[in-house]
């Protein structure tokens, strides 16, 4: 996603024009940066919840939203996309511990495989927008190949959780996959279709969420 240089932004990357960025706020007592970093995100996420998109974050308008001048915000982040990737990262981060839970909330290797499912899917039809912002942003380093993509790992670790869900069931006897990561890879893009395909189509006649429970099945070749 191309970059889209809030309005305010100098070109030397400092806003030009403070005086209307936000109401009067008290000073954050010593310590407590940290709460203030907390606001900022809170507010991005606010922005993308609101518009869909992370368009909406800018500069300003995070100030706006958490009612400070736009200069406080530099302490904590050097622009606006750092703003938009703490977002990423705590996105999913929840998705991570969402479907984490859930999992080990089952015994049966089957039920554990479905109700991470099922938490994924709860998640982004919940959280359409966060959920979107999570595939739909490029972190402008990311076009260097050998730059660490944010949230990566924590990506990757929900997606190896799917892995090593399907690979219980196999090896209980529970499911005839024969290359469990093809088979998870596959799972994964009906999962992800499901949320998208729902969001974008709310008044399609979509049938019960248990269509999450027959795919899974299927596509992981589960034995009944």
């Amino acid at each position: 996603m191309t970059k889209v240089p809030a309005a305010t932004d100098h070109p030397a990357g400092r806003p030009t024009d403070q005086g209307e960025d936000a109401s009067p706020r008290p000073r954050n007592r010593r310590g407590q940066g940290l709460l203030l970093r907390e606001e900022i995100v809170r507010a991005a996420t606010a922005l993308i919840v609101r518009t869909g998109s992370d368009q909406a974050v800018t500069l300003r308008s995070v100030a706006r939203e958490v009612g400070i001048a736009a200069p406080s915000i530099y302490a904590h982040f050097p622009d606006r996309d750092a703003i938009v990737e703490a977002v990423v990262l705590e996105a999913i981060g929840q998705l991570h511990q969402a479907i984490a839970t859930a999992v080990a909330a089952q015994e049966d290797p089957v039920e554990s495989l479905l109700a991470g499912c099922a938490a994924y899917v709860d998640f982004g039809v919940r959280e359409p927008a966060r959920y979107r912002v999570l595939f739909g942003w490029a972190h402008p380093k990311s076009e260097d190949p050998a730059a660490e993509v944010p949230g990566r790992e924590q990506g990757l670790g929900a997606f190896q959780t799917l892995v090593d869900g399907l690979g219980a069931c196999v090896s209980a006897g529970r499911s005839s996959s024969t290359d469990t990561f093809a088979d998870a890879v596959a799972i994964w893009t009906a999962l992800h279709g499901q949320v998208t395909l729902r969001a974008d189509l709310p008044d399609f006649p979509w049938p019960p969420t248990d269509i999450v429970e027959r795919m899974t099945r299927s596509l992981g070749r589960i034995d009944s």
